[in-house]
């Protein structure tokens, strides 16, 4: 019996030990993971900061801006005569589309200073150029109307008046000029500034703009004049063959049935970057991230719609939802930190190897851009096909190897979990395999977020996701979004019957008349 006893006690013992070695080790990788989860919350924020990583490659994901030199000279070309003239576009190009005012700089005397005969001039030199700032000023235009009377008919007894035909106002019985709203909306949407800021500069240049007559002003003139071009823009993005989407969080006061607290969302829905019918961004404001906010929003949408794995997308009745993979890569590289400090080669070596793998995909797209959608179809099916195959088998193999919740082990299931959604982009030579456009355009909202924190009514929300979706869609259409906004207000409020769909297609941003009013100037950049 004793002898029984002892294999049974020292069976628990061994079983025992081999959980602890077990919990031991996934403890000292959540551990890792909490050390580098801190770092990363309340460490050095500097971009500068070295990182090693397992390999050359993860250093792709890693946003690194170099630092601008203190003592920049001013550009000069220094190649020789004889093998190249300076080239075209340095600062000429820089103040090509400027006004130019040319200051001639005579001498003090006209009289020779060696004979004391009179001067004669043979020629002048160029010397240099200087950028002169002139601040912000406003004028008043005074609006009369001239009358005109036929002396004809008041002989006859039939008086006749003629009275020329005033243009209409952006906002009735205001004092603000189509430039002024455009200028207002382009601050607070285009450039970040909030409404107490922007009161403050008209004040500086001698009007006193109340903040909340600023917030009157756009919420009037996008109810009357851009939501029509809104609508319009959205029948036509749901005709896109593919379409990108994305949310991000905001508060909204004085919403009725809801708390100040409470967290509403602003989405975002674009067209692909890769052979669209038209580049289209647009916003819209919902008090909750529920799904059914972007299927009404979809409704009637037929094409492929690509996100990232948020659930809420997953019901939206479309030819096919891809998901997007640079958020399966993250995952990947997320990954690295948990094992950077002191682990086996072996999982090093798996994470390189993710990375590797989805990185070919990423690479090959970069050959596809310029392809038309028939031709990236192909191109596909033939060189990505492939590329995914031995991805999901990959995982597939070694996922089992894991422990279940490391990141490693996350980042493979993830692949394989949404292999259907992941690989949907093979079917449409229009879909993109990443959502940076749907990022990228609702960046610049998150950063009036950080300005303007919250929005004081779900009217002003609204109104917001409006004049965003204008500016963006200016800008993805190469115009300047505040020359187009005050286009829009010019000629609107004179145009009959903004609700037939010919009259409005005429305001849109590709338009060659728009094009041609609105067009942004091309930025140059150099060392001054």
């Amino acid at each position: 019996m004793t002898d029984i006893r002892e294999q049974e006690m020292q069976g628990k013992i061994d079983e025992l030990t081999a959980q602890n070695e077990s919990l031991e080790t996934e403890n000292k990788q959540l551990r890792k993971q909490i050390e580098w989860l801190r770092k990363a919350q309340f460490g050095c924020k500097s971009e500068t900061k070295k990182v090693v990583y397992p390999e050359e490659q993860m250093s792709l994901f890693n946003e690194a801006e170099t630092e601008a030199k203190p003592s920049a000279p001013e550009p000069e070309v220094t190649v020789k005569p004889h093998k190249r003239k300076k080239k075209v576009g340095h600062r000429e190009e820089l103040l090509a589309n400027l006004p130019h005012q040319k200051i001639v700089v005579e001498p003090d005397t006209m009289v020779c200073p060696a004979c004391g005969s009179e001067l004669s001039p043979v020629g002048e030199e160029f010397i240099r150029s200087e950028v002169i700032y002139i601040p912000s000023h406003v004028e008043v235009k005074d609006f009369y109307r001239k009358s005109y009377e036929c002396r004809e008919c008041r002989k006859q007894g039939q008086p006749a008046i003629l009275k020329a035909a005033m243009p209409q106002p952006v906002i009735p019985h205001s004092i603000a000029s189509p430039s002024v709203v455009a200028h207002v909306m382009m601050q607070k949407y285009g450039y970040a500034v909030p409404l107490y800021r922007q009161e403050s500069e008209w004040k500086r240049i001698g009007l006193a703009f109340p903040r909340a007559n600023l917030a009157n002003w756009i919420i009037i003139a996008t109810k009357e004049w851009l939501v029509p071009v809104y609508d319009r823009l959205h029948e036509l993005l749901l005709e896109e063959p593919c379409l990108h989407a994305d949310e991000t969080p905001v508060q909204v006061h004085n919403e009725k049935g809801r708390k100040n607290t409470s967290k509403s969302y602003m989405w975002i829905y674009t067209s692909t970057t890769l052979n669209p019918n038209q580049n289209i961004r647009l916003f819209e404001y919902a008090p909750s991230r529920a799904g059914n906010c972007a299927e009404t929003f979809l409704n009637g949408f037929q094409g492929y719609l690509l996100t990232d794995d948020y659930s809420g997308y997953h019901n939206i009745k479309t030819a096919g939802h891809c998901l997007c993979w640079a958020h399966a890569r993250r995952k990947f590289v997320d990954a690295a930190p948990a094992y950077a400090k002191d682990t086996d080669a072996w999982a090093n070596s798996l994470i390189q190897e993710g990375i590797r793998q989805i990185g070919e995909l990423f690479h090959k797209e970069t050959e596809y851009k310029d392809l038309s959608p028939e031709e990236r179809y192909t191109r596909r099916l033939n060189d990505e096909k492939p590329i995914l195959q031995a991805l999901f088998a990959w995982a597939e193999n070694h996922v089992g190897r894991l422990l279940p919740k490391s990141p490693l082990a996350t980042a493979m299931n993830y692949l394989l979990s949404n292999r259907i959604e992941l690989t949907n982009y093979l079917k449409d030579g229009h879909c993109d395999i990443s959502n940076n456009t749907a990022e990228n355009g609702i960046r610049p909202f998150t950063i009036g977020r950080k300005n303007w924190l919250f929005s004081n009514s779900p009217k002003g929300a609204k109104a917001s996701a409006i004049v965003y979706s204008l500016v963006e869609t200016a800008k993805a259409n190469n115009l300047d979004p505040e020359r187009y906004l005050q286009y829009l207000f010019e000629q609107l409020p004179n145009t009959p019957d903004l609700k037939n769909k010919e009259t409005l297609n005429q305001y849109l941003p590709w338009t060659a008349t728009v094009q041609e009013n609105c067009k942004a100037i091309k930025n140059k950049t150099m060392n001054l």
